[in-house]
Order: C-alpha cells, then structure tokens, then sequence
C-alpha cells in the first residue's frame, strides 16, 4: 500500500503592516483579495499554482520571522527582506 505524504496547504504570516506587506508579496507576482470570515480580522489570502494558501494577517505584537522562498524556474537566487524583516528567497 501507497503511504501518503501531508501536503502543506496555509501559510499565515503575522504582519505590521498588511498593506505594505500585501504591496511586497504583490511585486513577487502574487495575487491577494481581502478576506473577513464572521467577526473575525481583515487579512488578505492569495492562492499559489501549487494550492498553497499565503495569508496576511495583522500582527498581534512582534511579526512571526518565516523565512520563505518563491521558485520562478530560473537558477539566480535573490535574497530579499520584506516590509517585517522576513527574509525572502527568490529564484528566477
């Protein structure tokens, strides 16, 4: 029997700023809309190739510091440090 392996689908990142994070992340081809389920805060989701749901919500305090990385195809790497310090691997 095929034993199968989880697959990360939600990544939520805490944010000071979500605008100014959103406007970050946008510049890295991604796409968000603002979401508010019931009561609860205003963030923003965008939805990747792979199924991966990237969320931004405010900070309650310091920002999380995830280190992420985005692949484009190509075989430079970037290091980038978006608007709460996270650093950002970019491969284009």
């Amino acid at each position: 029997m095929q034993q199968t392996h989880p697959q990360l689908n939600l990544l939520v990142l805490r944010c000071r700023d979500i605008e100014l994070t959103r406007l970050f992340y946008e510049g890295l081809n991604l796409h968000f809309i603002s979401e508010q389920h019931g009561n609860g805060l205003r963030h923003y989701a965008a939805v990747m190739d792979n199924g991966l749901v990237l969320e931004l919500y405010p900070a309650k305090g310091e920002p999380d510091n995830t280190r992420l990385g985005f692949h484009f195809g190509g075989k430079s790497q970037r290091v980038l440090q978006d608007p709460d310090g996270r650093y950002v691997e970019v491969w284009q």
